[in-house]
């Protein structure tokens, strides 16, 4: 199951970008989860609870905290999350590479170009590791299924 999240302060823009993702998603044929936000503010929030999410896309001007910021929170928490930006400003394209975006789309998005941001996001997803994500003295760590050999559980610990 993957999990796309589209964060924009426009619903209609939320719902055009999620139809053409389902639409794609038709002929792709990936267990898929959209969910959509109206400010960086409710993403953040969301993703602070549960950092399960596989691919953003990012508007960059929003009412509070900008796309730009919430990428830059998302790499400092060591976020590898997919960034797509969809905006209608040309401007930030520099502050996109920066925070290692996959793909910069500029409004209004066509379903020709965003198709071929997915089929990329699709292949990057495919062949990504699964990690087992920790908290330990205040940082994640990533642990990669493959070398994990057992867990054991001792009351309130658990070795891995």
């Amino acid at each position: 199951m993957y999990r796309f999240a589209i964060c924009d302060d426009r619903k209609e823009d939320i719902d055009y970008i999620e139809a053409i993702i389902r639409k794609w998603n038709r002929k792709a044929g990936l267990q898929l989860m959209i969910e959509g936000f109206p400010s960086g503010e409710a993403f953040l929030f969301a993703y602070e609870e549960d950092r399960d999410f596989d691919v953003l896309f990012l508007d960059i001007e929003m009412k509070s905290l900008s796309g730009i910021d919430l990428a830059q929170k998302l790499r400092q928490m060591g976020s590898r999350i997919q960034i797509v930006f969809v905006t209608g400003y040309p401007d930030y394209i520099a502050e996109g590479y920066d925070v290692e975006a996959l793909h910069y789309l500029l409004k209004p998005v066509t379903q020709d170009k965003l198709r071929s941001v997915l089929d990329r996001a699709a292949e990057r997803l495919e062949g990504r590791e699964k990690e087992l994500c920790l908290a330990a003295s205040g940082e994640v760590v990533r642990v990669p299924l493959r070398e994990i050999r057992y867990l054991e559980v001792w009351k309130n610990y658990v070795t891995v």
